[in-house]
């Protein structure tokens, strides 16, 4: 340990991977901003508290699983000369739960069914947020716990960026799911967000890798405009 926090190499590594846990960690965030918008406060708050909680615990358990995880890309059936492991399967069956999940939180959203229906199932409302966590936290974490071990050797290094990234998340889940809710329109750009992210997940799980980059600059330059859009309703709304 002590040979670590001596090592330059080390602490490069800590900083790039806790980068890259943090970028990877926007998916979820998204994720999870737009669970707890269908749901009232403190319920929200707890939800969150509890998906966030669970992101983390699946992260340490996989780390802890290490050689179980390196066997998830080794090949368990093929079709058509295609080879595919487990996790394949579980970042297409991942993304493809994304894509429905987005498209009809978009349908519901674009019918304004909201009001009297969630009143009336607030309590089953919350039981099944806190699922639907469960099943992305999962997809999320081997996704990013595979990327750790291909950028790190010394376990502690993993768990420290794995922590630091968590905690960033936390910090900054509360403000982007009020923000979300406040804005209608922002929340339909993170669906359509989700259903790009979903997308994404189902193609890694067929081998056909679209760079993330690309993604995640679509994300940021979206943000920025609705941003500036946000920022121009509330100017036009000051009295004058």
């Amino acid at each position: 340990m002590i040979e670590l926090l001596s090592s330059p190499e080390a602490w490069a590594a800590l900083l790039t991977l806790t980068a890259l846990e943090i970028v990877l960690g926007i998916d979820n965030v998204i994720f999870l901003s737009v669970l707890v918008s269908r749901i009232p406060e403190p319920r929200a708050t707890r939800a969150r508290q509890i998906g966030l909680g669970l992101a983390l615990l699946f992260r340490l358990m996989l780390l802890s699983v290490l050689v179980w995880l390196i066997g998830l890309t080794a090949p368990v059936f093929s079709i058509a000369d295609r080879a595919f492991s487990w996790r394949d399967i579980i970042l297409i069956l991942g993304g493809l739960f994304l894509i429905a999940k987005a498209t009809h939180e978009i349908h519901a959203e674009v019918e304004a069914k909201n009001g009297e229906a969630q009143a009336s199932t607030a309590d089953r409302a919350f039981f099944w947020v806190i699922v639907q966590i469960v099943v992305v936290d999962l997809v999320f974490s081997i996704d990013s716990i595979i990327t750790a071990i291909g950028m790190a050797q010394d376990i502690e290094i993993m768990v420290a960026a794995v922590l630091i990234a968590m905690a960033v998340m936390y910090v900054s889940s509360g403000p982007v799911a009020r923000f979300v809710s406040e804005h209608p329109t922002t929340k339909m750009l993170a669906l359509a967000f989700l259903v790009l992210i979903g997308v994404a997940l189902v193609a890694d799980g067929f081998a056909f890798h679209i760079p993330r980059g690309y993604i995640y600059f679509a994300i940021l330059f979206s943000a920025a405009v609705e941003f500036f859009n946000v920022l121009a309703k509330r100017n036009r709304a000051k009295p004058r």
